[in-house]
């Protein structure tokens, strides 16, 4: 096979051409630094604010300013820490969930190191977050619910909606990693009344090391990188002026035909479904089977390890994924699968396939034509199965 095959989007996009050529002005002629006082600065400084409410009008976010930051993963550590620390006179109690990404996870794990209390809300065994188990964690004390919105692993769509009308019952604000459904279905914050959302530009065909915080109205975070007084004194640092506008274009283009886009990618996901469960004995899909991002196939096949099918997928120019881009150094099975109550050994024989706007139909019959040879082969070397042809 001379052509790659590439069905891992979730984990990153390649950056479109036209935000490329967005981009390329503010790395030569117009590459002044956006704080100084003289009139290409505020220039730049102008083409700044267009690429922010560009970004406000697309997300129907006029209801809260939209900070720049260098990705998801800041974007999550200055909503969650930002908010805690703004807010600890309030109560210094969070409830997040056990599948969220590690910028959650692990930066709700350093405030309950300085003092804070989390409550991580268990999944059901569709990776959807038990509502009667987060309205059971609320305390006199809660200031704080995060709670991702597509999980990155399954494609699982929380109910966001539910959550955040059952927060702001008790005046708890909420905040939603937004990284895996931003550039992939409209998101309507006005409405939805979301308090914080993060969101990456390298999940829709933007470039890398830049994203988005909306934060509403009213809503009070303090700064946790100190510096200048950059992004409304929140986020200290130059701006990143190429990524910014290259996020703005990048999100235009993706909004343009999301719905195109969603209906083509889950045509050919679900052609991949059907195939992989028919031709591959034991194996079975991770997740809600509705409720899920259009592009992902989360599946398990028993009896081999993700990594042996990740290493023969790749030596057929096929690239997929056994779980999250940022633990795939782990040996360790996914904390998604396992807190779906997935048994470890099971978890091991992970494949995550995500679709992308270049996939096409003659992919998804490669894959479906190489794979159940690779499983057959592993199988035969596995003293634990015993089926097989």
């Amino acid at each position: 096979m001379n052509t790659a095959i590439y069905l891992d989007h979730n984990a990153t996009t390649y950056v479109d051409p036209k935000v490329v050529d967005a981009m390329l002005p503010y790395f030569t002629e117009k590459f002044a630094n956006p704080s100084s006082i003289y009139s290409i600065s505020e220039e730049v400084q102008a083409d700044i604010q267009t690429a922010r409410e560009t970004i406000q009008n697309l997300l129907h976010a006029k209801n809260g300013k939209i900070i720049f930051t260098g990705g998801g993963s800041e974007s999550d550590n200055l909503a969650i820490k930002g908010y805690a620390y703004a807010n600890q006179s309030k109560g210094k109690h969070i409830i997040t969930s056990q599948i969220e990404h590690h910028a959650v996870i692990h930066t709700c794990e350093q405030l309950e190191k300085e003092g804070f209390t989390v409550t991580y809300v268990p999944v059901d065994d569709k990776g959807v977050v038990k509502i009667e188990e987060l309205k059971k964690a609320i305390k006199q004390d809660t200031i704080l619910i995060t709670i991702m919105y597509a999980n990155n692993e399954t494609g699982v769509i929380q109910p966001i909606e539910e959550i955040i009308k059952i927060a702001h019952q008790t005046k708890i604000a909420v905040h939603s990693d937004a990284v895996q459904i931003i550039g992939k279905k409209e998101i309507n914050i006005e409405t939805l009344d979301i308090d914080l959302l993060s969101f990456s530009a390298h999940k829709f065909y933007g470039p890398k090391g830049v994203g988005g915080l909306f934060v509403k109205k009213g809503i009070k975070i303090n700064n946790i990188i100190q510096g200048g007084g950059q992004e409304f004194k929140l986020r200290a640092g130059t701006e990143n002026t190429a990524g910014i506008v290259g996020t703005a274009k990048a999100l235009e283009i993706a909004m343009q035909n999301w719905k195109e886009e969603w209906d083509k990618e889950k045509k050919l996901r679900d052609e991949l479904e059907k195939s992989l469960l028919s031709l591959i004995p034991e194996s079975q899909v991770n997740g809600h089977l509705e409720n899920r991002l259009a592009n992902t196939l989360n599946i398990i096949i028993k009896y081999v390890e993700g990594e042996s099918m990740l290493l023969l997928l790749n030596s057929n120019k096929i690239y997929a994924s056994s779980g999250s881009a940022c633990t795939s150094g782990s040996l360790d099975p996914s904390h998604v699968l396992l807190a779906m109550g997935i048994p470890h050994e099971h978890a091991h024989g992970s494949l995550r396939f995500s679709l992308g706007k270049k996939n096409t139909k003659e992919d998804i019959a490669k894959v479906i034509e190489v794979l159940p040879g690779i499983i057959n082969r592993l199988r035969a070397m596995s003293p634990l199965y015993k089926g097989g042809k």
